[in-house]
């Protein structure tokens, strides 16, 4: 673990930990079982259970690996017993506990793994956590103390001393810490962490000066756009402060959050301070860090980093919706629903939690009761704007064009429509319209998509190829799509775009080429197979293009292809059932 955690260099780790800045059911931990004669007590595994340490092993590699961590923690549970001095299986076994939330058994499985192995960086940061927890500040400084910042964990690690030695009344040492720990280019990320120890320390114009300085570096952040406005206004600067939240809104950018505080602001409320005592602050250092792992691809060590930020402070809903955006990457709905479900009502994420709620269900196969329930939260809550756009979207999947289209007008109507990053409202509009053939209202929708945001290769890509699909304005959509190809060059659907538009120009052998490249970056999508195959018939390359007509009939899931087609494997390319 070690290994693993040292791998990141140092530019590559500056720059992860610089970007989880930007990022932004309470669970607590399990009793810990104490383990007499038998150690099968610790971990709460009947001997009945017990399999091969190589089969359990397996098993909890792929159940973590799937993010399923209550069976993870299970299966190395299994394994660790059946030998308890091997600090491989003890360390996977504490991991998987962390993973799934137990932070009180993975505490405990990480003392034991400290007994075999006293340089388990993570492990003593598990047990430092633990110590925060508790409030005993000079044990976890202590045990801090000797981690290297050089390391992934030991940077983690110096963060967390620093706020140990926060609550221990010591800020001039934590300074010194967070002094010593800038000096490896780490001073923009840490900027923000130290606006959060001063306002704990109760030094509210060293908060205000930092969190500044944060704002400067990262304005439209949602996180640090919130810190910063909340110590204005907590300092009466109630003017400024607004005009914070009112920039970060100009540029589109919203969160839920942030709303709760301006509408306190605006009624002449202090918001109170963002980061109430220790144990809040080291819970957003965790919640940063985990983001960063996120991010570079580690989900199992993203998963214990949040774990321990949700222990730290279970009020952290934040931190909830992220975890249950990293399972439902996993597709494992069923635990993100659990983890939504348990945001208190009374939460600020509660809506986005529910809207996730209403995701998942439609994932899992329930469109209809998805459905239901969007239409009880925009019902309910108009305003959110959220709800409505997740809404429109799951009517377009479900072929409800005009109901979707409507949805959009409605999100439009609460942003204001002229926002920059209001195009994509008018981009998706768009579609639904196309798709209800209603081209002259897509037309008018995917024009303003591109007023609002001229270079986005989708929307180019889509009124592109819409336009030449009806043989209109060829050369304009010509150009449309080459610079969606330059901005996407690996993207097949657009490149089938450009090959679409050089075979309806009539430049055969450069369509040819061009839907070569797209067939082999989306070898099995129908709809490219069959232009490939037009494409070869007018170069002359018959059974070529019969080869490609009868790929797209294979691999054609919907029908509508293998239909088109199949005039055209009998009598080749004609008028009548050439490709529109």
């Amino acid at each position: 673990m070690k290994s693993l955690l040292n791998r990141f260099a140092r530019p590559a780790l500056v720059a992860l930990l610089l970007s989880a800045t930007v990022m932004s059911s309470t669970t607590m931990a399990q009793p810990v079982l104490t383990a007499q004669s038998d150690p099968l007590a610790r971990f709460n595994v009947m001997p009945l259970f017990r399999s091969s340490v190589s089969g359990a092993y397996m098993a909890g590699q792929q159940a973590l690996q799937d993010l399923r961590t209550e069976e993870a923690a299970r299966y190395f549970a299994q394994a660790a017993i059946s030998d308890w001095d091997n600090p491989l299986l003890v360390e996977r076994a504490f991991i998987a506990y962390a993973a799934d939330g137990q932070i009180g058994q993975a505490a405990s499985t990480a003392k034991h793994l400290l007994d075999l192995d006293r340089n388990n960086e993570l492990a003593e940061l598990v047990v430092a956590a633990e110590a925060l927890k508790e409030r005993r500040y000079g044990a976890a400084e202590r045990l801090l103390n000797t981690i290297s910042p050089d390391s992934f964990t030991g940077i983690t690690a110096s963060i967390l001393r620093a706020w140990a030695l926060i609550g221990d009344n010591r800020k001039a040492d934590a300074d010194a810490v967070m002094d010593r720990l800038g000096k490896t280019g780490l001073g923009d990320f840490l900027v923000f962490h130290r606006a959060l120890m001063a306002e704990v320390a109760g030094d509210s114009a060293g908060a205000i000066d930092l969190a500044r300085r944060a704002h400067e570096a990262e304005p439209y952040v949602a996180r640090i756009t919130e810190v910063y406005a909340r110590t204005l206004a907590n300092a009466g600067r109630f003017d400024e402060a607004l005009e914070v939240i009112n920039d970060f809104e100009a540029q589109g950018a919203t969160h839920p959050i942030v709303t709760v505080v301006k509408d306190q602001i605006e009624a002449g409320q202090r918001p109170g301070i963002f980061a109430s005592n220790v144990q809040v602050g080291s819970a957003e250092m965790f919640h940063g860090i985990g983001v960063a792992l996120a991010r570079d691809g580690n989900l199992d060590l993203s998963l214990v980093f949040l774990r321990l930020g949700l222990y730290l402070d279970p009020s952290a809903d934040v931190i909830s919706l992220v975890l249950g955006q990293l399972l439902d990457g996993a597709d494992q709905h069923a635990a993100a629903n659990a983890i939504y479900e348990a945001v208190p009502p009374t939460s600020a994420m509660k809506p986005t939690a529910v809207v996730r709620v209403a995701q998942n269900l439609d994932a899992i196969g329930d469109r209809k009761e998805a459905l239901r329930r969007l239409n009880n939260i925009v019902v309910s809550q108009p305003e959110d704007l959220d709800a409505v756009s997740v809404l429109g979207d799951m009517l377009r999947y479900d072929e409800q064009y005009i109901p979707a289209a409507d949805a959009y007008t409605k999100a439009l109507k609460l942003t204001g429509g002229e926002r920059p990053s209001d195009w994509r409202f008018y981009y998706v509009r768009g579609i639904a319209y196309e798709r209800a053939k209603e081209w002259p209202k897509a037309e008018a929708d995917f024009l303003k998509a591109l007023e609002l945001n001229p270079d986005q290769p989708a929307v180019l890509n889509y009124l592109g190829y819409s336009w030449i699909d009806q043989d209109m304005n060829l050369e304009p959509a010509l150009e449309m799509i080459e610079k969606a190809v330059a901005a996407q060059p690996q993207d097949g659907y657009i490149v089938d775009s450009l090959g679409w538009a050089f075979y309806k120009l009539g430049r055969i052998d450069e369509a040819v080429t061009t839907l070569e490249k797209a067939a082999m970056l989306r070898p099995n999508d129908a709809e490219i197979n069959d232009h490939l195959g037009d494409a070869y018939w007018k170069a002359g390359r018959k059974l070529e293009a019969k080869f490609q007509w009868r790929v797209a009939a294979s691999v054609d899931t919907v029908g509508n292809v293998k239909e088109r087609v199949a005039p055209k494997l009998v009598d080749g390319l004609t008028e009548a059932n050439a490709t529109q």
